[in-house]
């Protein structure tokens, strides 16, 4: 058996937690650079507010209905996200991390110690509610797709905010309720297939013959999802792993192929030496993260972007690819190879909208080839691990991106807080990072 929670409007949940008188009045919250519309509450999408709507032009309805506004705080998303987890890491064999708001629970054998699957649902739910703040839903089925499907059932019939689909008549039931289209695995294209076929719902889908998915919707991934809605485990199981201080979440690299990190620009840059600081700095960032999972990557793609909505000629996204010798984690081999590719992309006068940086052909740290001639560098490398290990440990224990290389810029401090980068985007609605921030954390008067 498997179990999927999910957050209820997570990023708008987050919001609320410090901010409780929130509770029951519309609230957004914003993408990158306060583009459009990324998490609405349930009364935001009760006033007719969509995913994805540019936020310049809902702004007027959200200013008539008084809808507050939140900015993306993706250092207090993250860090409720985890705090979240090792809740439900007390209450299940494994945790796999499908999303900063959701996650798989290994219930394998719960039956055994919990009888009644539903009243253990509701006790995960409260207790996540009560250590956190965050309101989840728990689906529990004997496959992921039928979590999944029990999971959204839940959180739109069922009042308990659990749901449980343990026997065939209750999945059945419940296909039968679901169009094709909200079945995990069905993309739009096969959607698109299955309704000109006539096939509409989800009892439908899993009413045709094995052979027939196999044929008509990808092969093998065809034929998994037959399984799956039949009750037969077939997609793998990818635990979250713990590193050795027991208190991080390390995403296990099974399977992983990449690891990016983009921003758009809060303005347009036409400067070198901002642009250039913006990719050291996104080099960075994805090189701590190919640290945390153990990795090292071969492959270094450098992205720039210039407006996609203007009337020219051409495509406006351009990247160029620089190979490593060997495989690297090493923040100053990564920054230095994103530089010249940064450097052979950039035109003079192109006015960039957006950068970032994607590691590719990824392998275990420390396993990557010899060279036959090895250099100064290949017997620096011990030295240069421990550099890295080093500098992981100080921004860990003092702040992120505390120590950091000098390409990524040296901004000076304003009064209580650094000044932000000149290609940083637009958050005019941010709140503070309450969980992850010194200067942040809430200050409580007590009357006497």
């Amino acid at each position: 058996m498997y179990a999927l929670v999910d957050c209820n409007n997570f990023y708008v949940s987050c919001e609320r937690v410090f901010a409780p008188q929130l509770a029951g009045h519309p609230v957004v919250v914003l993408s990158n650079n306060d583009g459009c519309l990324i998490s609405r509450s349930d009364e935001a999408k009760a006033l007719g507010l969509k995913m994805g709507e540019p936020y310049h032009l809902v702004r007027p309805l959200l200013e008539q209905h008084k809808v507050r506004v939140f900015s993306s705080n993706y250092a207090l998303y993250g860090d409720m996200s985890r705090r979240v987890v090792q809740v439900l890491s007390n209450f299940a064999a494994g945790v796999e991390i499908y999303s900063i708001d959701e996650a798989f629970l290994d219930f394998s054998g719960m039956h055994l110690l919990v009888p009644d699957l539903l009243a253990y649902g509701i006790r995960v739910r409260s207790t996540v509610r009560q250590h956190t703040g965050i309101p989840i839903c728990v689906g529990i089925a004997p496959t992921k797709t039928l979590a999944k499907l029990a999971n959204r059932l839940a959180r739109r019939q069922d009042t308990t905010g659990v749901l449980v689909l343990a026997t065939p008549e209750q999945w059945e039931a419940a296909l039968a309720q679901t169009p094709v289209a909200d079945i995990w695995g069905v993309g739009r294209r096969y959607a698109r297939k299955l309704l000109e076929m006539n096939i509409t719902t989800g009892a439908a889908l899993a009413a045709l013959p094995e052979h027939w998915l196999r044929r008509h919707l990808g092969g093998v991934v065809g034929q998994r999802l037959w399984r799956e809605l039949h009750g037969q485990p077939c997609l793998e199981w990818n635990p979250t792993e713990w590193d050795e201080e027991g208190d991080q979440l390390l995403p296990s690299a099974t399977g992983r192929h990449s690891v990016t990190c983009t921003r758009s620009f809060g303005r347009p840059q036409h400067d070198a030496a901002v642009l250039a600081e913006a990719v050291a700095t996104f080099a960075a960032k994805a090189a701590e993260k190919l640290r945390r999972q153990g990795l090292a990557a071969h492959l270094i793609t450098v992205v720039l972007g210039t407006n996609r909505f203007a009337a020219t000629a051409g495509p406006n996204t351009h990247t160029a690819v620089v190979s490593l010798a060997a495989a690297s984690s090493d923040v100053s081999r990564l920054t230095q190879a994103a530089l010249c590719g940064l450097r052979r992309l950039q035109r003079p006068g192109t006015a960039y909208h957006r950068a970032g940086i994607l590691l590719s052909g990824l392998e275990p740290a420390g396993r990557g080839q010899v060279g036959l001639f090895p250099d100064a560098a290949d017997q620096n490398q011990p030295r240069r691990d421990k550099l890295m290990t080093t500098l992981d440990a100080l921004n860990a224990r003092f702040g992120r991106q505390l120590v950091r290389l000098a390409a990524t810029g040296v901004a000076k401090d304003a009064p209580g807080q650094p000044q932000a980068a000149a290609w940083a985007g637009r958050s005019a609605h941010r709140s503070p990072c309450y969980t992850t921030d010194w200067n942040d954390l809430w200050t409580v008067q007590l009357g006497i």
